[in-house]
């Protein structure tokens, strides 16, 4: 299977500055999107740092997803895992240092949403509240898991869902790349097919979208870089608050 990818990114309407940060590489099967946090702080040096670190992390070591390829096994394949958590660990661990270093960052941090495709399987790394999907068979999923105060009261039963549509603060996020020198990553595998198409974007798209089903909707259509445009032009639409990233993955056979 040959992916084919697209990546658009745009300011929105009431910032400044556009701190997401996003990659695609088809080469190695390898997509990112992260969004900035820390504002005077320099969010868009955090995405940017980290999306970097990442790439380069895996780059670095692609002899172990060779050998994942080669004898897939439960031990090759928690390596590729083990590669993914671990190149988000290390930009953690940088932008926490850059932000100690100099004072006007300190605070900066972004969130991550990766994808590492390795033949018939997605490796997902995710930190924050970007947000990885699948489209198959005409249906939308989210795959990721948001790490946001809301969320956190929902999984907990602390409040209803019709409380959280309603709630303050639902960007306010529980886990960031570089807020600390460690952070919780969670990395699962999901299948790939041909005909799948991925989804990877930051809240400033996913944060106005009224549901998956709505989100199938913009997904069956061609091409991807329409498409992108055209969910960038449904954020904006409807109010453009954050910047707006959307990176899509097409599964060719």
């Amino acid at each position: 299977m040959q992916p084919h990818s697209c990546g658009l990114s745009d300011v929105g309407r009431r910032r400044e500055i556009n701190e997401d940060s996003f990659l695609t590489d088809d080469g190695i099967c390898l997509y990112i999107v992260a969004d900035g946090v820390g504002g005077q702080a320099k969010g868009e040096i955090a995405s940017a740092q980290a999306v970097e670190e990442v790439y380069g992390f895996v780059t670095r070591d692609l002899a172990t997803i060779e050998r994942f390829l080669d004898k897939p096994s439960e031990q090759t394949l928690f390596g590729v895992r083990r590669l993914l958590e671990s190149a988000v660990q290390s930009a953690c661990y940088m932008i926490y240092g850059l932000a100690e270093m100099d004072p006007d960052h300190k605070g900066m941090s972004t969130t991550i949403s990766a994808l590492l495709l390795v033949g018939r399987l997605g490796i997902v790394a995710q930190v924050g509240d970007s947000r990885v999907y699948r489209h198959r068979g005409g249906e939308s999923q989210q795959l990721t898991e948001d790490h946001t105060l809301i969320n956190y009261k929902l999984k907990h039963g602390l409040i209803t869902p019709e409380e959280a549509r309603k709630a303050p603060g639902k960007n306010v996020i529980t886990r960031a790349v570089g807020h600390h020198d460690y952070v919780n990553v969670d990395t699962f595998e999901c299948g790939v097919q041909p005909g799948d198409r991925f989804m990877l974007c930051s809240d400033g798209l996913h944060g106005y979208l009224r549901d998956d089903v709505e989100l199938g909707r913009y997904l069956v259509g061609d091409p991807l870089d329409a498409v992108g445009e055209a969910l960038i032009t449904l954020a904006n639409g409807r109010g453009g608050k954050d910047n707006i990233t959307v990176l899509l993955v097409d599964i060719n056979p």
